[in-house]
């Protein structure tokens, strides 16, 4: 029993647990709408590990989630809700197309400059959030959810302005290729690297029929980066203490404004830059009139719940959120289920994960049933002696 409990104590057992019920329902669904679930989940599998090209995808599609993913979490560790995360993504890749297209220089240059375009663009949006809560107390949720729609219609203008424009389309006109950050771009299409790849047929279909890039790498060493100020550091313990409590902080001597708009200024910025990297890594290599939100941001917020708001841990809840999306094809392919089963599926790891408290409250139960046993035991047996003894 004690075993058990220390279990259900530690924080990845609610995630696992919220994960196996999301499998469960989506199962109960697929089942009631007249699929098989085991054919099901077969295809969501094999569409995400069956081929190289689809596991690059996946990891493709992960990075942006991790991005935002641990720009929520960072937040939410600091006492903030940073909703803003998919404007601040689009404002990133406003800025980094701008810089892309204007600029053309060595690739030595050009790639900092269009990411760090990007990465500023969305921290002065987050940093505007925060201030805007530092100074006047105005709910960042409100000014976050507003600037996401500043940001769309500014990606519209900007995509259909003189000086971005492409012709003939809905959209701008791509970076210059010395600012992209594919793995060996011009290697890899090479008479010599084509000829060197065939050779490795798995490392051929990932980097050749992919846009495999480096920003998954920039987004592993954000999250450990992130952890590590978080708990690491007298700026991390700063910002923890005002969001564990403002008053007691503030009291301490710590600047609570300076540290909100650090904070948002610090997520917003992770943002930017996984709207930057997605520029510079992956085609088009611009930016498109939206419709709708592509999600990017909205789908960090889910990341960022599954993982517990842990910076390291939506490392891998970014791959299973990218896999359930990119392998949910699949299973509408080849099965003919609608991809909202998929969605009901995170939908429910993500409720799961909001009970996350559930589980702890368990091991406490179990802890205190135990602790009554043992007590009673022990009374029980003190007892038998003493009646012994007379």
């Amino acid at each position: 029993m004690s075993r058990l409990i220390k279990v259900l104590r530690r924080p990845i057992t609610a995630s696992i647990l919220a994960i196996v019920v999301g499998f469960i329902v989506a199962a109960l669904v697929l089942a009631a709408a007249g699929y098989a679930p085991g054919p099901s989940f077969a295809a969501l599998f094999n569409g995400v590990f069956s081929k190289p090209k689809y596991i690059a995808n996946v990891i493709i599609k992960a990075t942006p989630l991790i991005f935002t993913g641990v720009a929520v979490a960072f937040a939410f560790k600091t006492g903030l809700f940073n909703i803003g995360a998919e404007g601040q993504y689009i404002a990133g890749t406003i800025c980094a197309v701008t810089v892309g297209v204007l600029v053309d220089l060595p690739a030595v240059l050009e790639v900092p400059l269009v990411v760090l375009a990007g990465t500023a663009a969305g921290a002065g949006l987050g940093a505007l959030v925060g201030w805007l809560k530092a100074r006047f107390g105005i709910s960042e949720v409100i000014t976050s959810i507003m600037f996401n729609w500043i940001s769309l219609y500014a990606c519209n203008f900007a995509a259909n302005s003189s000086l971005l424009h492409q012709p003939n389309s809905t959209g701008s006109l791509p970076i210059n290729p010395s600012g992209y950050t594919m793995i060996l771009p011009n290697w890899k299409l090479s008479e010599q690297g084509m000829a060197t790849l065939r050779n490795v047929p798995w490392l051929y279909d990932m980097l050749v029929r992919t846009d495999m890039n480096v920003g998954i790498l920039v987004a592993i060493a954000c999250a450990i980066l992130i952890a590590y100020l978080l708990t690491r550091t007298k700026v991390g313990y700063e910002m923890r203490a005002v969001g564990l409590n403002r008053d007691a902080a503030q009291f301490a001597g710590i600047n609570v404004s300076k540290n909100i708009v650090l904070c948002m200024l610090i997520s917003g910025a992770l943002c930017g830059l996984a709207g930057a990297l997605a520029i510079t890594g992956t085609e088009p290599h611009g930016i498109a009139t939206l419709a709708a939100f592509e999600n990017n941001g909205f789908n960090g917020l889910s990341v960022a719940f599954i993982a517990g708001t842990n910076p390291i841990g939506c490392i891998p809840a970014g791959f299973l959120f990218a896999g359930l999306i990119y392998g949910g094809q699949s299973v509408q392919q080849v099965m003919g289920a609608p991809s909202d089963i998929i969605n009901i599926m995170i939908g429910t790891i993500v409720f799961m994960m909001a009970l996350a408290q559930v589980v702890p409250m368990i091991a406490d139960w179990l802890r205190r049933r135990e602790a009554n046993r043992e007590r009673a035991a022990a009374t029980g047996g003190a007892d038998g002696k003493e009646a012994d003894h007379a």
